[in-house]
């Protein structure tokens, strides 16, 4: 069985493409519709990069992928992704 940590492992990686921390953000896995933050998915890191999947049915949500200058994000495993903002309107 593969070993994995929670989604706050992705705040990092995350933070240089988004200005807000996304790990407190709430998505809707597309598969099984189990909503909750990005912080509660399931990480597995593999040389690749990480996946992040459901915490309700273990399904993709989420690939990040780092290479030299670029970084690749995937998040076809959700149906959306809402982020709250600290100050909104």
């Amino acid at each position: 069985m593969s070993s994995f940590v929670d989604g706050n492992a992705l705040g990092g990686v995350l933070s240089e493409v988004f200005a807000v921390d996304l790990t407190g953000a709430r998505g809707r896995c597309a598969d099984c519709g189990h909503v909750a933050p990005i912080g509660e998915t399931r990480v597995y890191d593999r040389a690749a990069g990480s996946v992040a999947r459901c915490s309700g049915c273990d399904a993709v949500l989420v690939r990040v992928v780092v290479a030299p200058g670029r970084i690749f994000l995937d998040m076809h495993g959700l149906s959306f992704l809402e982020i709250p903002l600290e100050n909104s309107l």
